[in-house]
């Protein structure tokens, strides 16, 4: 891990302004060394098309080794910002402090100067777009995360910098979000318990339930106390106490909260410092791919917590329950955002082809009555019985039909579906299958969101633009027809994946890591450079 003293930054960059000074004092005549300075930094940044740019519209002039005292404070201010890139959870490494270092304060001529003037500003870029918007590329970690990352001109980077002071200008890159903060100071703190010996033994055993004794119980109790859960406590008996700590871990790790710590309890109990450490990394890079303004009020889906909550001003107004995409094949729901601007009531379900070829048609090639709540059309939009078609005639893609389930109580999408026009063909809506919101992991979904409390959804979102939004609703829906209902405010949708995420009040909250999306963008943090301290369990 990088590490470089403010004390030692100091002292190389006063003998680094000595050195660029004295550039100016030398016998060449000073055209010629001015001259020799910007056909260096041409030559040099001739290789980056932004680069080149810059420096040709500012007429070569320096960012960071000139004598003047904006560029003292521009050096220093770069160096500080490397210095801890690391709390950021960056990799460090990749803006070789030590290598720009020894560079500058090997410069002897003026064109020595220029190459080292155009290394800091390719340094400055890295370390600037990374620390606002992320080390990693997501859609490259995996393929679901659909994530756009809103990506700053790099000439935009160094104009501003200049018109800018520079301290200011670094803090202000990281997202400004309370979440960001709060990550990060977890982070701060995870570090540092983990000098310390972390949250101590893990618990033997596979279940411990209320009412049991012995060295298990003792070891859950100290666990549970070092994580915060449980006063300081002398028993020896899973007793009452040691149920409602339980029962608050649970409720912080999205598990079932019945005070009994049973074998997916014990395995979340057992995580260790490094775990969680890694899951407030990760989410700190997510963070920076979001960060951009969310909406004064916008939806939040956090798939990995099966949560959906609609936020205004900064506060959670409404949360339900979802389910959503199934861990296996293409079922996996995508990480992206996008704008509701309309729900449909009593939708009729335009089954989707690979849902139709792969599950309906090999289910009406062994009895053509089969699904028989679905209805099939040709080409023109004219429905087609099913006593006219030889299912066996067709396989998956020679199969000429589409395939539809009118409005009802038993439809798919249930009474009413929330649309954001997405290429994903991914959307919020209703369903008949209530079960299955009471179960703790809830990924059965196609990759679609299905939503516990529709109607108040509904309600809610209606509630800016109608004086009776429960009333509008139920009167179309009472209609029995499908129909459209547009949003005049339209509202943006996030759907995210965080493990580890925080709250203004209480725990911090970890979740599974239900599609394996986080270890892989661990592995690639690691793969770049991000490593963590030394820690315990």
């Amino acid at each position: 891990m990088f590490s470089i003293s403010a004390t030692r930054i100091r002292a190389v960059l006063l003998s680094v302004s000595l050195c660029l000074g004295l550039i100016g004092l030398w016998s060449a005549p000073a055209q010629a060394q001015v001259t020799a300075f910007k056909q260096a930094v041409a030559e040099a940044a001739a290789r980056d098309r932004d680069l080149a740019a810059f420096y040709r519209d500012n007429g070569y002039q320096p960012v960071w080794t000139g004598s003047s005292a904006a560029d003292r404070e521009r050096r220093a201010a770069l160096f500080g910002a490397i210095e801890i890139a690391d709390s950021h959870g960056l990799p460090v490494a990749r803006y070789d402090a030590e290598g720009l270092m020894a560079r500058l304060k090997s410069v002897r001529s003026p064109r020595e100067a220029g190459l080292a003037e155009v290394e800091m500003s390719r340094t400055f870029l890295r370390l600037a777009r990374e620390m606002q918007t992320g080390a990693l590329i997501p859609g490259q970690v995996d393929g679901d995360i659909k994530r756009q990352v809103d990506y700053r001109d790099r000439i935009s980077y160094l104009t501003s910098l200049i018109e800018s002071s520079p301290r200011a200008y670094f803090r202000a890159l990281p997202p400004r979000s309370n979440e960001y903060a709060r990550l990060m100071k977890e982070k701060m703190r995870l570090e540092s318990l983990a000098q310390t010996g972390g949250w101590g033994p893990k618990v033997p055993g596979a279940a411990l339930k209320p009412g049991q004794s012995g060295t298990a119980v003792v070891a859950l109790r100290n666990r549970l106390t070092a994580m915060g859960f449980l006063g300081r406590s002398a028993t020896q008996t899973y007793d009452e106490s040691i149920l409602l700590a339980v029962q608050r871990f649970q409720e912080a790790h999205g598990l079932t909260p019945d005070g009994v710590a049973g074998a997916s309890t014990m395995t979340e109990v057992n995580a260790t410092v490094t775990d969680r450490l890694k899951s407030v990394i990760v989410a700190m890079e997510r963070e920076r791919w979001l960060n951009q303004p969310l909406g004064e009020r916008h939806i939040l889906v956090n798939l990995t917590d099966f949560q959906a909550r609609i936020v205004d001003h900064g506060s959670v107004t409404f949360e339900t329950r979802v389910v959503v995409g199934k861990n296996t094949g293409d079922r996996r729901s995508p990480e992206f955002s996008d704008v509701m601007d309309h729900m449909v009531i009593n939708p009729t379900w335009h089954v989707p082809r690979s849902i139709a070829v792969n599950e309906y048609l090999p289910q009406m090639q062994r009895n053509r009555n089969a699904v028989s709540h679905l209805r099939l059309y040709n080409s023109r939009g004219q429905q087609v019985s099913r006593g006219a078609v030889n299912f066996n005639a067709y396989n998956a893609r020679t199969f000429p039909f589409a395939i539809k389930q009118p409005p009802s109580q038993r439809n798919a999408l249930g009474l009413v579906k929330f649309m954001f026009p997405n290429k994903y063909n991914i959307y919020l809506h209703d369903t008949p299958a209530k079960d299955l919101f009471e179960r703790e992991k809830r990924d059965y979904s196609h990759g679609c969101i299905r939503v516990q409390k529709p109607f108040e959804l509904a309600y809610e979102l209606l509630a800016p633009q109608e004086a009776d939004p429960k009333g509008k609703f139920h009167s179309v829906l009472d209609a029995g027809r499908e129909k459209r209902v547009d949003l005049e405010r339209e509202v943006p949708v996030h759907i995210i994946y965080r493990t580890a995420f925080t709250s203004a009040k209480g725990h911090m909250q970890y979740r599974r890591d239900v599609y394996g999306r986080d270890a892989k963008i661990w592995d690639a943090l690691g793969k770049a450079g991000v490593s963590l301290h030394a820690v315990q369990g």
